[in-house]
């Protein structure tokens, strides 16, 4: 059963990290160089408006069951470090929940909630945004590699088993 459980666990996280790696992707290749490019107010709005309905879609279940499942994987890595992908489990599932859910609320949510509180259209609000800008993208690119990186850690762990 445990077994059952754990394949489960890692094709359901590979799956999870691999779309997560790819959202994260879109928004640090093209989707901020675009909001950077158009008009200040329009930038805020259009990304403000993001952050609200992305909460509201199907990425929230996706975002918060992967990182369960990726916690649950160091979990059962641990309780059996020496079997076959164990530490390809434990590692990648602790890569994903620091680099990418961690680096979420700590930067990512934060900068979000700092852009929604300016008025888009007033002149405060420009070095705000271009902070956002370059903060934001960097965390991104994180959260991007530690998707990616987990994904390809869990495609190992289940080639081991």
């Amino acid at each position: 059963m445990r077994n059952i459980l754990t394949s489960g666990l890692l094709w359901f996280s590979a799956l999870g990290c691999g779309l997560l790696a790819g959202l994260y992707f879109a928004f640090s290749a093209f989707v901020m160089t675009a909001l950077g490019r158009i008009d200040q107010a329009a930038g805020i709005s259009a990304m403000n408006a993001i952050s609200v309905d992305i909460v509201r879609s199907l990425f929230m279940p996706v975002f918060l069951g992967t990182t369960l499942s990726c916690a649950a994987l160091v979990v059962l890595g641990a309780l059996r470090w020496q079997e076959p992908g164990a530490i390809a489990m434990i590692c990648g599932g602790a890569l994903y929940v620091v680099g990418m859910f961690i680096v979420t609320v700590v930067f990512n949510v934060p900068l979000n909630d700092q852009l929604a509180a300016v008025d888009p259209a007033s002149a405060a609000a420009a070095p705000v945004w271009a902070r956002y800008l370059t903060d934001w993208t960097i965390w991104n690119h994180v959260r991007t590699i530690a998707s990616l990186a987990a994904t390809t850690l869990f495609i190992v762990a289940i080639a081991a088993r």
